[in-house]
């Protein structure tokens, strides 16, 4: 009771830090999906220098680390006299980071759709833009959506890092309420708890969008993921 009581004052912060982590999840993640499109197709595009560039920026941002990347950004950007506040800095280094894995997806999506479907596509004297559009994607993007549901889940959890350039999210509030009050046990579960909600609703929008998705190309839709029915899943197994 002690801990509820004192954690009154800190409710209105927590809220404000959880609908940050929330924004910038939300914005980073729509920006890395337009980076992963470009990238992933620029991977399967028949001319080699667009292959080539998407491989290098590929690379380089899988293989450094985002906490790295996110202090480049915030520290030796305005020493080149470009200056960008906290938010537009977090969002480019998420969607930098998080596009590059996911081209990697776009890329092995598009490349599993079979190839008949392709032939077929340029019997009807289709151009490369009407396949692409009117049968590729549409089944490609099918085999996309769990493999973005995982990096989405990614994203929301690196989120903590923007605190360390100064953004008010839960990790920031957390951490001021501890240094405050010092109920160590308390803020952090209460934090596990927030961000294991915000990734469990982020499961339920995935999942709908994989059946919505599924439904349109006529294939059958998966199970619905939840834990009421996982558990009547795991009490079927043991009947």
């Amino acid at each position: 009771m002690d801990a509820l009581a004192d954690f009154g004052p800190w409710v209105e912060a927590l809220l404000q830090g959880i609908w940050l982590t929330v924004l910038v999840t939300a914005v980073s993640a729509a920006c890395a999906l337009v980076v992963a499109f470009v990238l992933g197709l620029m991977a399967g595009a028949p001319g080699r220098l667009p292959r080539t560039l998407s491989r290098i920026v590929v690379e380089f941002f899988r293989g450094t680390s985002l906490f790295v990347q996110l202090y480049w950004l915030y520290f030796v950007l305005p020493q080149l006299g470009y200056r960008l506040d906290a938010f537009a800095i977090a969002v480019l280094a998420f969607a930098m980071n998080f596009g590059a894995y996911g081209s990697e997806v776009v890329r092995g999506a598009v490349n599993a759709v079979p190839k008949p479907q392709r032939e077929a596509t340029i019997a009807l004297n289709m151009t490369p833009y009407q396949r692409m559009r009117l049968v590729i994607l549409p089944q490609a993007v099918v085999g996309m959506i769990p493999p973005f549901g995982n990096l989405l889940i990614q994203l929301l959890k690196s989120t903590p890092l923007v605190f360390t350039i100064t953004l008010v999210d839960v990790m920031a509030v957390t951490k001021s309420y501890r240094d405050s009050e010092g109920n160590t046990f308390f803020i952090f579960t209460l934090a596990l708890g927030i961000y294991f909600v915000l990734a469990y609703l982020t499961t339920l929008l995935m999942s709908a969008l994989e059946r919505r998705a599924k439904a349109r190309i006529g294939q059958p839709a998966p199970p619905r993921r939840g834990l009421l029915s996982w558990t009547a899943g795991v009490q079927g197994e043991v009947r």
